[in-house]
């Protein structure tokens, strides 16, 4: 038997649109019948999706780094493991079906899903990013048709059709996770458009994401990332510079949240880079510096074939050598800003390192970088002066800030308690809707009823409605208990996963890789 890697299913353009207008209408008859289904019958669908999602987790990992060039395989799969029973476990006790009652506010609260959902997925993080954002739309009980990138389509059609069957296993209804197969732009922009389409989750280049914004359907885009990680004197220097480097090397930085220019104090400085060496870090001379400038930045634009290059491979184009064991390439340079190249957003493991004579100076710095381009996006502080933690957040233009923890992993929930997530929202500092991390709440809009206000009106008591549920088989569900705002909902007694510690041995697996040869 042929998977869709060895086989790839060839059409014309007019047959491709046919086709992908066919996958959108019977994503409105899944959709339909997922509506209907009670919280139980999600939370069975969602759970189904992720056990399979996490099991193949190497499998498309392997397939991934073989058909884009790019990231490390090892690293790919744990963050395909991360978008699967770890991202399920965070919005386990989240109910987006059942109604809530709010008897002080005299509401109540009916879930609404926002319907079919058209997602793009990147060539950097293809498979990781395909389960996120499967999970969250079935947690939101929408149906989600995907628009791989081109140079990740084979493993996305496949990850995606293997999903489709572990739902459609679990009482889905068919049609809730599609993959279009012959992606091309004008394509994409015409779905983009389609009236059938409820929201559009764009991850991807910058013209892309400003596509879906401008296409007349509703949109969550993020920005690009570029963040600056400071290095106070008052940090363990050896500690900040190993988990810079872990984070900068992981999957070859290919993570828009990954540490981009790193920026310490002058009298910090030498100890610094003595500590980056340590952790596995090359210190450019200036010579090198200038080739690895000239490579990566041709006429000021990135080279995209160093994008999930290693730091080895990166500096042999570049025109000089580094002993294998190198995981990251440190430039340092004497100026930031527009005039200097290295100042923007780098896709690969390439970190710039400036220092300034002041914490003021410092922060001043950051401010650059982000003026330059990640407004929004993220930054990290390494140290343990509080005070100057809570100043340079202050000061920087970025909606989440990570705090003596790798930028890569954190700023994506993956090692810090923020939302796991592929989709970080830059919010209006980056001419985005969402300045938080995204997930499935995001998909839901509710419909409020709102009883008069005086007190004499009676309310009345909700414990006898029935919940419009019937799971798809036209039973109606019985009388529901509706939720209050704050309601959780217990673990499902059944698993045979204790999700506690499946989260801490990942967690462990992430620091034991991160700290290896990629």
């Amino acid at each position: 038997m042929h998977s869709r890697e060895d086989a790839p299913r060839l059409v014309v353009p007019d047959q491709a649109e046919a086709i992908a207008r066919m996958k959108i209408e019977r994503a409105g008859w899944a959709v339909r019948a997922f509506a209907r289904f009670d919280r139980a019958a999600v939370m069975k669908v969602s759970r189904a999706v992720a056990e399979v999602a996490f099991s193949q987790a190497q499998h498309y990992a392997a397939w991934a780094v073989r058909e884009t060039g790019m990231g490390v395989v090892e690293h790919k799969k744990l963050k395909n493991e991360l978008s699967s029973h770890a991202l399920i476990d965070f919005y386990e006790n989240t109910d987006l079906v059942n109604p809530r009652v709010d008897e002080a506010r005299r509401m109540v609260e009916i879930p609404k899903p926002a319907g079919i959902i058209l997602a793009l997925t990147p060539a950097t993080n293809p498979i990781s990013t395909l389960y996120y954002k499967t999970i969250i739309a079935l947690l939101g009980r929408n149906a989600i048709v995907f628009s791989p990138h081109p140079l990740a389509r084979d493993c996305c059609c496949d990850a995606a059709a293997k999903l489709e069957a572990a739902a459609v296993a679990a009482g889905a209804p068919a049609g809730l996770i599609q993959c279009i197969e012959q992606p091309s732009v004008p394509l994409v922009q015409a779905l983009m458009a389609s009236p059938k389409i409820q929201v559009i989750l764009a991850t991807g280049g910058g013209a892309m994401v400003r596509a879906a914004y401008s296409s007349g359907n509703p949109a969550i885009g993020v920005g690009p990332g570029n963040a600056p990680v400071y290095v106070d004197p008052s940090a363990d220097l050896n500690t900040a510079a190993r988990r810079i480097v872990d984070s900068k090397a992981f999957d070859n930085s290919v993570l828009c949240t990954n540490e981009s220019v790193l920026i310490t104090l002058e009298k910090s400085r030498q100890q610094l880079e003595r500590a980056l060496r340590a952790a596995g870090a090359h210190i450019c001379s200036e010579a090198e510096t200038s080739k690895l400038r000239d490579w990566l930045f041709p006429e000021g634009h990135l080279n995209t074939a160093a994008v999930g290059k290693s730091a080895e491979w990166i500096a042999q184009q570049a025109g000089f050598r580094v002993v294998g064991s190198i995981r990251t390439l440190v430039a340092p340079v004497s100026h930031l800003g527009i005039e200097e190249p290295l100042t923007k957003e780098k896709l690969c493991p390439v970190l710039t390192f400036a220092s300034a004579a002041s914490f003021e100076g410092a922060t001043s710095m950051a401010q650059m970088v982000l003026r330059v381009t990640g407004s929004g996006h993220s930054a990290a502080f390494h140290g343990e002066d509080r005070q100057r933690a809570m100043l340079f957040a202050n000061a920087l233009p970025v909606y989440r800030v990570v705090v003596n923890a790798p930028c890569s992993q954190g700023a994506a929930g993956f090692a810090t308690h923020l939302a796991p997530s592929f989709m970080i929202g830059t919010g209006y500092f980056g001419r985005s809707s969402v300045g938080e991390n995204i997930g499935p709440q995001h998909l839901v809009h509710w419909t409020r009823l709102a009883w008069n206000s005086d007190a004499s009106v009676p309310f009345g008591d909700f414990s006898e409605v029935r919940a419009p549920f019937d799971n798809g088989d036209g039973v109606s569900a019985p009388s529901f208990k509706p939720s209050p705002p704050a309601a959780t909902t217990a673990v499902d007694e059944g698993s045979s996963i204790d999700r506690d510690v499946l989260r801490q041995l990942i967690l462990q697996e992430l620091r034991q890789l991160t700290r290896s040869e990629p």
